[in-house]
């Protein structure tokens, strides 16, 4: 049905009082925009004619889609003498103000020293290698556990902890942090404080003679280089498995959440209690598959791209969206409510590390959607599309 009769009958239904309105109805086609005042006020609300079949957006009115990638593992790392990091923040992506991530690499014998994050929690996934976490919160209660590939951990903000490679393979992870302010340049570090707290207040603190600190460390050793510690030699003491700071995703079986075309691991808050307020997992897709369309509730996201391309289809309202590709080494970030989906376009699987910015974890899927809603709507909403269409769409 075409604007100007679709106007007719809206007059119609209006009475003699909208006839004199039908004659710009045609010319509305080319805008969604009113001018001030239409359509009445308060209880005296009226139908207005027919406008455009498709809303407009002009640009001005919504602020231009973002970045949503940044190139991780190309970013330039920080190096010390046991290892290094890169990190995406939102200095490098400015999209991403809820979720940071790193990409950390100890080698065999190294150490990410005893330090602190005053501004975000820590979420981890162990990509390969292994290392030994020490941790300690204000209570005064302590865990070491010991992590090997497809292992997470999760550190509280703001509670003490520690990294160790153990064995003799270097170790390397990936790093979440629930606030994209995070920077490792930022991080409250043990050598780093004593290095400039004054020896007379060292000396009181620990009850030694402040002449003993002249050998301690100038500035933030950071990653720090040291002798092996082999697997057998290295201490465990967990805390009790519903508290511990440890899950193994790979391995748990409550964290399976496969989906067509897909394996998906995930630990929320349901899965690991520790973890109470960021969710995470590893998504792998199937050659030329995809995860489809869907959108998170109530979290931002955060991807690494731990293996292959693909590429990621973004949906940011107002008819803004964006296609992203990526490829091993990207970090991704979507904000909460944005729709999206992701696509594997290369020749072997796509494995993404992701997080989310809260311990429960909640999303729809469009299909599920669509198949819940009625015909009528969907046939009112997606007018001219044919009827034999939308049935074959909830289907799916």
């Amino acid at each position: 049905m075409d604007a100007t009769r679709r106007a007719l009958l809206g007059a119609a239904a209006m009475g003699a009082a909208g006839l004199a309105l039908v004659q710009n109805a045609a010319g509305a086609e080319a805008s969604d925009a009113g001018k001030p005042g239409d359509g009445g006020v308060g209880r005296n609300a009226v139908q207005l004619p027919p406008g455009a079949k498709v809303a407009s957006h002009n640009p001005k009115d919504i602020q231009a889609m973002p970045e949503f990638k940044y190139a991780l593992d190309g970013n330039v790392p920080k190096i010390t003498s046991g290892g290094w990091a890169k990190e995406s923040t939102l200095h490098q992506l400015p999209v991403s103000t809820g979720l940071a991530g790193v990409h950390m690499f100890l080698n065999p014998g190294a150490s990410r020293e005893l330090h602190w994050h005053a501004i975000a929690a820590e979420w981890a996934f162990v990509i390969d290698g292994q290392c030994q976490t020490m941790v300690l919160e204000p209570s005064g209660a302590s865990e070491i556990n010991n992590f090997q590939p497809g292992d997470l951990w999760y550190f509280e903000k703001g509670h003490g902890h520690s990294i160790q490679t153990i064995g003799d393979k270097p170790c390397h992870f990936i790093l979440s942090f629930n606030n994209g302010a995070f920077s490792e340049h930022g991080t409250f570090s043990i050598t780093d404080w004593i290095d400039v707290t004054p020896k007379d207040i060292l000396a009181a603190n620990f009850n030694l003679p402040k002449d003993l600190f002249d050998a301690f460390p100038k500035g933030e050793t950071y990653i720090q280089a040291g002798p092996i510690v082999p697997v057998s030699q290295a201490l465990e003491a967990p805390w009790p498995k519903e508290s511990t700071h440890k899950f193994r995703l790979l391995k748990d079986p409550r964290a399976v959440r496969d989906f067509d075309g897909g394996t998906f691991r995930i630990a929320s808050v349901d899965e690991f209690p520790a973890s109470h307020n960021m969710t995470g997992g590893l998504m792998i897709i199937d050659k030329g598959k995809q995860r489809n369309l869907h959108w998170h509730t109530n979290a931002n996201e955060f991807h690494y791209y731990l293996r292959g391309k693909g590429q990621v289809a973004i949906f940011g309202s107002g008819g803004r969206s964006k296609l992203t590709d990526v490829q091993t080494g990207d970090a991704v970030y979507i904000p909460a409510g944005y729709g999206h989906a992701i696509k594997n376009v290369g020749d072997e699987p796509l494995e993404i590390v992701q997080t989310w910015d809260n311990g429960k974890f909640e999303e729809i899927d469009l299909d599920h959607w669509v198949r819940a809603s009625p015909n009528y709507l969907l046939s009112n909403n997606f007018v001219g599309v044919p009827e034999s269409t939308i049935s074959k769409m909830k289907q799916t």
